[in-house]
């Protein structure tokens, strides 16, 4: 990729916004409804990054749909009280959009409740485009939903990082052909992103501009 950066893609949960708390708590109600006693806090990290329909699918098959709303249900009551924001991410958005960067969020989240995090923290203005679980056929990995999201805003893969707290951002980023920033702070631990590779482990939001810039200036 010799292209200049010129656009950031984001994925959601875990990375601008910190719904960790909301989506374990969410799995563990539903385990202990169709499961009790099997799931313990210690699996619930593996359930995170996949649609959840996929997850349900391998859970309990036949039965995804009653999961999936048992699910929902509780995420949707406690979705106010739960989430909240990681430190410097609002002001490295705004940091991007100052550059000129375009920002598109790419997440397998459905819409609605996608659009309602970003709103709920205040973040709906920074973005450009929003690729939901909605809108595509794939779910990262499969680059679908990055290439469509960056066919919105009008740019190609070279010119854009993909940043986000799931193996399936760095393996959506590759496979789209985007540069990966992995967050540091998943809660599947830095070494499992990095056995992924990622062309930059951040440990903090705001250490991603200083790194869009300068690669800005090697491509040039």
């Amino acid at each position: 990729m010799n292209n200049r950066i010129t656009t950031v893609l984001f994925d959601l949960d875990g990375t601008l916004i910190d719904t960790i708390g909301l989506i374990t708590a969410s799995f563990q109600h539903t385990l202990d409804h169709f499961f009790p006693g099997e799931y313990t806090e210690s699996d619930l990290p593996s359930f995170i990054g996949p649609p959840l329909y996929e997850t349900c699918s391998r859970l309990l098959p036949g039965r995804e749909e009653e999961m999936i709303r048992v699910y929902r249900t509780f995420n949707l009551r406690h979705h106010d009280d739960m989430v909240t924001g990681y430190p410097g991410v609002e002001e490295t958005l705004q940091q991007l959009r100052e550059a000129g960067l375009k920002i598109g969020v790419v997440t397998t989240k459905r819409r609605e409740t996608a659009l309602r995090g970003l709103s709920f923290m205040q973040l709906s203005s920074y973005v450009d485009t929003v690729v939901s679980l909605d809108d595509v056929t794939h779910a990262k990995p499969h680059p679908e939903p990055l290439h469509l999201a960056l066919r919105q805003l009008g740019r190609t893969p070279g010119e854009a990082v993909m940043v986000g707290d799931s193996e399936h951002d760095i393996l959506g980023g590759r496979r789209a052909g985007t540069a990966a920033a992995a967050c540091g702070w998943s809660i599947k631990g830095k070494a499992h992103l990095a056995s992924f590779e990622p062309d930059i482990m951040l440990d903090a939001m705001p250490e991603l501009v200083p790194w869009v810039l300068r690669e800005q200036e090697a491509r040039q």
